[in-house]
């Protein structure tokens, strides 16, 4: 059997910083999630083996590359210890996670410090949204659209629609609901902002359309931030994990959404292989969706949550309103998603996604989620997705036992 892998401790910044703005960089903001990490997770530099760096768009956003090179420049005592930069756009982070896994499992390393880094506030709103429709098929997808990632979870939203009907209501619920959740996360970039209940609905005033059928309250936010976490195996357990690796679930398709939808045209499922992804991590796990209380899932928009929601089963396909209507998202429902506010109303470093999610999974199985604690929280799952879910990487997160 695969050496199994714990979460030691981690770290996340405040998501509402504009680094920038702060005559601050990727070294800063590295040096902060590292030294916040290992005080965490109680280690010292030395006992880490190896490290992954999550990062989508470095070089857009600021020319800088070479980031896995970043950790020993601003942390001196981790000269000579191996790092890769991994990118898959927003599940960039989640597969930096699954190396430090494979690296833990095969008996390689037996520490692994897991960074997600991410500034994006470097440049105007617009050309940000323009360097991260690089994640999709560039020049043969989105070329009449102002906003590339917009413009696609709208055709997601059509294509629901044509399939089962939809109600852009229920996608104004999980905004608000989102945007809710953060108000309580000390860490979350939107806690402080207000809206009025016409931020929530079809009001070209108070929530403009963006593109197509998503509307400003239905999109994340451009976000600088950086989370971290140290994982390990056996061998090196030297104290109580904060939680335990249970199960993954990786699937990787083409670039294109209208190939994805084209290819799914019979199947019950609009994305056959997240919902792949996320039972691979289930049976991994030894568990099914009953055996989950929570869930941290990729709402880059409502749409993309509102597609989580049948993906997981809460729901069967299509009927994801039910589960709004119900109040089973909402924490003390059913099946709480995104208490933390998810990316809507957290923020969404792109490169740190994937890692803040598991970070959060793990507060919340050891008790430590503050006022977005889940009671009796023992089982977490994340979903972390890159472009239109060409790159899915799913997880199920549990106590630390």
């Amino acid at each position: 059997m695969p050496e199994a892998v714990w979460v030691l401790g981690g770290h996340q910044t405040d998501f509402a910083r504009n680094w920038s703005r702060e005559g601050l960089d990727f070294a800063d903001l590295t040096e902060e999630v590292v030294r916040g990490t290992l005080d965490d997770a109680g280690i010292a530099p030395a006992d880490v083996g190896v490290i992954h760096v999550g990062n989508a768009f470095g070089q857009l956003f600021t020319g800088q590359g070479q980031l896995g090179g970043m950790p020993a420049t601003v942390v001196p005592e981790l000269w000579d210890v191996p790092a890769t930069r991994h990118e898959a756009a927003c599940a960039s982070g989640g597969v930096a996670l699954l190396a430090a896994m494979a690296d833990i499992e095969s008996g390689r390393y037996d520490c692994a410090l897991v960074l997600g880094l991410e500034l994006e506030r470097t440049v105007p709103g617009d050309d940000a949204a323009g360097h991260l429709g690089a994640a999709a098929w560039v020049g043969h997808e989105g070329r009449d659209a102002k906003f590339m990632w917009p413009h696609m979870f709208s055709a997601l939203t059509d294509e629901y629609d044509r399939r089962y009907g939809l109600d852009e209501a229920h996608l104004r619920e999980i905004a608000r609901l989102n945007f809710a959740n953060a108000k309580a996360n000390p860490l979350a970039q939107t806690r402080k902002w207000t809206f009025t209940p016409e931020s929530f609905e079809a009001d070209d005033a108070a929530n403009p359309v963006v593109e197509g059928r998503v509307r400003r309250t239905d999109c994340s936010q451009i976000t600088d931030g950086g989370a971290g976490v140290v994982l390990a195996g056996r061998r090196f357990m030297r104290r109580r994990a904060m939680a335990r690796i249970l199960g993954w679930g990786h699937r990787t398709v083409g670039l294109p959404l209208d190939r994805k939808l084209a290819r799914s045209a019979g199947d019950r499922y609009v994305l056959p292989h997240v919902r792949r992804a996320i039972t691979d991590a289930f049976t991994r796990a030894g568990v099914s969706l009953e055996g989950i209380d929570g869930i941290e899932t990729h709402d880059c928009f409502t749409m993309s949550e509102y597609a989580a929601i049948d993906h997981f089963g809460i729901t069967e396909p299509g009927e994801s309103w039910k589960a709004v209507e119900n109040g089973d998202l909402a924490i003390g429902g059913r099946i709480p998603v995104n208490p933390s506010g998810g990316l809507i109303g957290g923020g969404h470093p792109v490169g740190a996604t994937g890692v803040r999610m598991v970070l959060d999974a793990c507060k919340q199985v050891s008790g430590r989620a503050g006022a977005g604690q889940v009671e009796g929280a023992r089982r977490f799952g994340t979903l972390n997705i890159g472009g239109s879910t060409t790159t899915t990487v799913s997880f199920v997160i549990g106590t630390g036992e």
